[in-house]
């Protein structure tokens, strides 16, 4: 079924550390008329946060949109030791190394991520959507300011995790979670309206580089075109970890599915569970969800009382990436 669409656009902060896939999402975001782009809070992960506040407002810039609010959040993890950004995937600026940027003139909201969400959701009750595609500790933060954030917020979409998916970073492990594990756990079970769309379903979705090519040459704008330049180099790290990626240059579509969840969940078949992290050990970032939620497990941690999580578990590849052409073909740049 078809969510229904909302008179007006769905307010969305968008939580990230951008990151080409970010960028993706980013602009598929700002493209896409039913989602209404009222912040971007950073952390690290891909990239640093200082690093990650920088791409935000650039990307924003380039595109015609220097209004968004753009805030510097968490620089670490709550109690690991924090990881090298991997600048073999992304490039050490995050867009795949680009050789000059335009001058731009829009500079970062003073508050902290935290605080703009719990700000945010205290202005705008039960309108916002938080869509997270990074690691979780600005999530966690604003928690700790408001602990009441979870009737505040309308729903919480995060890309992040996998349950039957070998990871990326471990055997069992997704990397936006495993950079904070602890952060992740407290997400997972605060008691949100919260989705998680993982590997599960981001690697059945490829996105090929020609179909980036096909966008920046439809608009000949320098958004599409870095956009562009960002996907080719992020193309050549999967196209030499996988095979099936070598012959046909692409990548996996990771935190665009969280954006496309938000406007077309039709695509996505989700089961319902209770989900946790592991914060330590050889498992440490893996997402352990119950799936068998009528067993009374003897093990602490299982309790009735935790909130259930939507976990994304197969999706509708051909139409997801149908939706994200449509929308970045779009004549979004020319409104802007």
């Amino acid at each position: 079924m078809t969510k229904a669409k909302s008179p007006t656009p769905d307010k969305v902060i968008y939580d990230t550390d951008p990151g080409v896939d970010d960028a993706m999402a980013l602009y598929f975001a700002l493209a896409h008329p039913a989602i209404d782009v009222v912040g971007i809070t950073t952390t690290f992960g891909n990239v640093s946060v200082e690093q990650a506040a920088t791409n935000a407002l650039y990307l924003t810039a380039i595109a015609g949109r220097p209004g968004i609010p753009v805030t510097r959040g968490v620089k670490t993890p709550w109690v690991k030791h924090p990881e090298a950004p991997p600048a073999f995937i992304h490039g050490a600026d995050g867009l795949g190394n680009l050789g000059s940027r335009v001058a731009t003139h829009n500079e970062v909201d003073p508050r902290s991520s935290a605080q703009f969400i719990v700000d945010m959701a205290r202005a705008h009750p039960g309108e916002i959507t938080l869509v997270a595609v990074g690691p979780l500790g600005n999530l966690s933060l604003a928690l700790k300011l408001e602990p009441t954030l979870p009737t505040l917020l309308r729903e919480v979409i995060i890309m992040g995790g996998t349950v039957l998916e070998p990871g990326n970073v471990s055997p069992v492990a997704e990397a936006n979670i495993w950079n904070d594990p602890h952060a992740a756990d407290s997400v997972f079970t605060a008691g949100w309206k919260l989705t998680m769309v993982g590997l599960d379903v981001t690697h059945r979705v490829i996105t090929e580089l020609s179909l980036f090519k096909k966008i920046a040459d439809h608009h000949d704008h320098l958004a599409t075109t870095t956009l562009h330049q960002a996907v080719e180099f992020y193309s050549r790290f999967y196209s030499g970890l996988h095979k099936h990626l070598y012959k046909t240059p692409g990548c996996f579509a990771h935190d665009l599915l969280a954006f496309i969840y938000l406007v077309n969940p039709e695509l996505f078949t989700v089961e319902t569970g209770r989900v946790r992290v592991a914060t330590d050990g050889l498992a440490q970032g893996q997402t352990i969800m119950n799936r068998r939620d009528y067993i009374n497990y003897p093990q602490a941690g299982w309790d009735k009382h935790k909130p259930h999580t939507q976990v994304c578990m197969a999706v509708d590849a051909p139409g997801c990436l149908k939706v994200f052409e449509n929308t970045l073909m779009s004549n979004w740049l020319e409104e802007n």
